[in-house]
């Protein structure tokens, strides 16, 4: 077990900084709410979120012109429960459903002899998934919302606490900054909840990013499983080869941990290539690494085509909602205020951010309007098309 307990405390190592942005946060806001107490008081989130979901379900259909689910249900959870819930969006099939979500909730509750036996258990699993452990829960902070299943996710633990520390930064007198700081806090839940709207009507889409992710993670997991199988002098050829750092013969697992980390594809081929990878039709790798992992290249082709659907559904998927929030709120008080108290900028500056999907959607939108999210939904862009809009207007007929 020495080795596994080593390789869950580096993966806290590899948390440390959210985890110690976190336990700020919550200094923070401690500090703010008895400075604060009895002079202003912020509404409850949940009471926010409710009363705002029907009418922006309203205006979502009307902008998207397509229908929300009628079964959206609110859920807002403080920080363990939302870590916990991001096992769920890793999208693994169902023989690895179970050991993701076990691995998340260890993570989540920072229980590292836990990690180290799920590692122990199935090493390969752990080398794929806890990629994403790291992933998403260090951008907790960031992440106000999630939807999942008919269910809309609000991170109670951000969204109850910035208003405080905002307001309590501003500094005296607490009474007459108030009412710009409540505007942005009510911008921010009006934004989550309309992004997440966004999402629980993306239907297909959702469903092609799904199946593209699972294949995705079955492909990384084959990897996983030949790079363990590896001989203790291919391992040490390869991992010289390929110029990794140096790991005592007494650390075996760490080794071949280095080389998986180096050799998935997601690091290998997008740094060997760069993101131009997902439009290529065609890869090859160096031959040296090909006579030591014969099945390296085969398993690289396969990945290609699930990770450039998966690439392509979600940036389509984050496109169209960037682009339907900021038509939907451009007019919003409360969401301009959320820019300035918030986010530190204005709507101008927010609508010049660069992002390929909600351009894509922009450029579609101009030439066929409402139509477009139902096609984007119905009939998927492929990564090329997102690069080049006027390719799938042309798939579409346009």
């Amino acid at each position: 077990m020495g080795e596994f307990q080593e390789f869950a405390e580096a993966l806290f190592g590899q948390l440390s900084v959210e985890i110690n942005e976190e336990k700020e946060i919550v200094e923070l806001a401690i500090r703010a709410k008895d400075d604060i107490a009895n002079r202003v008081q912020f509404k409850e989130l949940g009471e926010i979120a409710s009363g705002v979901l029907p009418d922006f379900k309203n205006r979502a259909e009307e902008f998207l012109g397509i229908k929300v689910p009628e079964n959206i249900s609110l859920k807002i959870l403080e920080l363990e429960e939302l870590k916990k819930i991001k096992g769920n969006k890793v999208f693994a099939d169902k023989e690895s459903k179970e050991f993701v979500s076990e691995l998340f909730n260890a993570v989540a509750k920072e229980n590292l002899k836990k990690i180290a036996e799920l590692m122990q258990q199935d090493t390969a699993k752990y080398l794929v998934y806890s990629t994403y452990a790291i992933q998403y829960i260090s951008k907790i902070t960031t992440t106000y919302g999630d939807y999942l299943d008919s269910e809309i996710y609000l991170n109670k633990f951000i969204l109850s606490r910035y208003p405080q520390i905002i307001l309590h930064k501003q500094g005296e007198p607490y009474e007459s900054k108030f009412e710009n700081v409540n505007s942005g806090y009510l911008g921010a839940v009006k934004m989550t909840v309309l992004e997440e709207l966004i999402h629980s009507a993306q239907g297909n889409l959702q469903q092609v990013n799904k199946s593209a992710a699972m294949e995705v993670n079955k492909i990384n997991e084959e990897l996983a499983k030949i790079i363990l199988s590896l001989d203790t002098e291919t391992t040490n050829r390869l991992s010289e080869y390929c110029q990794l750092q140096a790991v005592p013969d007494d650390f075996p697992f760490a080794k071949k941990a280095n080389l998986f980390f180096f050799l998935n594809p997601d690091h290998f081929l997008i740094e060997q290539i760069g993101p131009d990878v997902m439009t290529f039709t065609h890869v090859e790798i160096d031959p040296k690494i090909g006579e030591s992992v014969p099945e390296l290249l085969d398993i690289y082709k396969r990945w290609l085509s699930p990770i450039q659907q998966h690439h392509a559904a979600f940036t389509a998927m984050e496109g169209m909602a960037a682009f339907a929030i900021e038509s939907i709120l451009k007019d919003d008080q409360d969401f301009q205020n959320y820019l300035t108290t918030f986010m530190g900028t204005d709507f101008s500056s927010y609508q010049v951010r660069k992002s390929m999907g909600r351009d894509f959607t922009k450029t579609i939108y101009e030439k066929i309007g409402r139509d477009t999210f139902k096609r984007m939904i119905e009939v998927p862009p492929n990564t090329r098309e997102l690069k080049d809009p006027q390719l799938y207007l042309k798939r579409l007929g346009m």
